[in-house]
């Protein structure tokens, strides 16, 4: 992903993710909030040309040695952050399975279990306070890892490669499951299409 960003396309229509994730939420998860990410991180990556060359990725990556103002910065790893988590939150999800066996395999071999990875990643976006997001990320050892982030942060921030990613920001299930984040994310599996 370069500059300019735009939003990627959903592969499945809003309401395909029924009864789990409501037509409401997905409308207005993926056509405001995500599309304000993406109309502020163009914004800023507009001031520097030098930038507008870079993968998001990139960026993310090496966000602290880029030269820029302080407040561009924050903007930039905020914006950025909320752009790619969300890419990969769509495209990850869908109303129909389609096995990642490799994936699932290394699943097995480093968490015993499939659903033992359910467990442990469940536990760390229940223990999030607060705005953020739980990981699976390929670390740069090439190990499996799981995690939690703040807010919009991404793995790349960590050199990190995300796999999975479920969003627990109150936008992504408040309309249907107000403060019940634990039902949600029990019914998030249901869309999660590698399992």
């Amino acid at each position: 992903m370069k500059y300019p960003f735009s939003l990627p396309k959903l592969d499945y229509a809003y309401e395909a993710l029924e009864p789990y994730i409501d037509r409401s939420t997905m409308e207005i998860h993926y056509a405001k909030h995500h599309l304000s990410y993406v109309n502020k991180l163009n914004e800023v990556v507009e001031k520097y040309s030098d930038l507008q060359k870079m993968e998001l990725n990139e960026l993310m990556e090496n966000i602290k040695s880029l030269a820029m103002d302080e407040g561009d910065r924050n903007i930039l790893k905020n914006n950025g952050g909320g752009h790619f988590n969300h890419g990969l939150y769509w495209k990850i999800m869908g109303p129909t399975k389609e096995l990642d066996e490799s994936l699932i395999g290394r699943i097995k071999s480093e968490f015993g279990s499939v659903e033992e990875f359910k467990t442990q990643l469940t536990n760390q976006a229940l223990g999030r306070f607060g705005s953020g997001w739980a990981w699976l990320v390929e670390g740069g050892n090439g190990k499996l890892e799981l995690y939690s982030t703040g807010n919009q942060d991404s793995p790349y921030l960590n050199k990190h490669k995300p796999l999975i990613g479920v969003d627990v920001w109150e936008h992504a299930y408040y309309l249907k499951y107000q403060n019940r984040r634990a039902e949600y994310l029990e019914n998030w599996w249901n869309v999660l299409k590698i399992f």
